[in-house]
């Protein structure tokens, strides 16, 4: 019998893999974040992505503007790229309307625009990496998989430890290598629709969350506009949170042409200094090794 997984197999690059798991793994991304990230051009990755759809691996819809015109293409798996992806991680396949259910979650959803803003973040820290030798995103993780028990447990961990199940949401967590510097983090990515008094209840949880897995991580809020960012800032000045955080604004950030990897975070202390996220590694703790 003819196996499908197996005649595209050998269609496949290394480039096609990781961009089919990012799609089954974080649900949608645009044509443009996908060439930040993975091409040397939007031509070249558009040529592609016409294979990929082509061969049924990849699906697509566009989104109208409210003032008119469209989106550019929103990307999201189809079945049988989510039957390759599960292959090449020899799990179970995902069932049979596994695509069709994420297609209509994402052409519906009014969380589209938050996931794409998360989503963007990391394709943006990738693009980077995929133009500085030195640097590599070497683990992104979504917002589900942040939720799974024992997801930033150790071998050796109690067993309480492992069925633990964090109480806060991460919108991602991250996993930046740059000239030799490892620095984990989480992402709490703002849209500018919830109360700040919200964002600063988020640091609960990850006070929880590192006492437990015994871990100390920087904590990333990537803020709608630089207002926001202060405002939120006179907060965290105000009730002195427990939790090693950093903050950004994506306004000021784009308007100097900056990344996330780049000098855009500002720590407590700080002195108005703006840090690289590689600076962010003096965050990095582990408390077990340090008792």
């Amino acid at each position: 019998m003819d196996d499908p997984v197996l005649r595209v197999q050998s269609q496949l690059t290394d480039r096609d893999r990781v961009l089919l798991g990012w799609l089954y793994d974080h649900g949608v991304l645009t044509s443009f974040q996908i060439a930040r990230a993975l091409f040397s051009s939007l031509d070249f990755c558009q040529r592609r992505l016409r294979t990929l759809y082509r061969l049924r691996l990849v699906a697509r819809f566009r989104p109208q503007r409210a003032d008119g015109g469209s989106y550019p293409y929103h990307y999201v798996i189809d079945q049988l790229g989510a039957e390759v992806v599960a292959a090449g991680r020899d799990e179970r396949p995902p069932r049979r309307d596994h695509a069709r259910v994420e297609r209509r979650r994402w052409t519906s959803s009014r969380s589209l625009a938050h996931r794409l803003g998360v989503n963007g973040f990391f394709t943006d820290l990738a693009g980077h990496a995929r133009t500085h030798p030195n640097a590599e995103l070497v683990d992104w993780l979504s917002e589900a998989e942040c939720q799974r028990s024992a997801t930033f447990t150790r071998p050796g961990d109690p067993g309480l430890v492992r069925a633990y199940q964090p109480r806060v949401r991460p919108d991602g967590y991250g996993l930046w290598a740059e000239g030799g510097v490892m620095v984990p983090f989480f992402v709490e990515y703002d849209t500018g629709g919830e109360q700040l008094s919200v964002l600063v209840g988020k640091l609960d949880g990850y006070r929880e969350l590192f006492a437990t897995i015994g871990r100390v991580w920087p904590v990333l809020f990537w803020l709608h506009s630089a207002a926001r960012e202060a405002n939120l800032r006179r907060l965290f000045a105000d009730t002195a949170p427990q939790v090693p955080l950093a903050t950004g604004a994506r306004d000021r950030a784009a308007t100097a042409g900056l990344c996330p990897a780049e000098a855009v975070w500002a720590v407590r202390a700080g002195g108005g200094r703006r840090y690289r996220l590689v600076d962010l590694s003096h965050y990095v703790a582990d408390n077990r090794e340090a008792a």
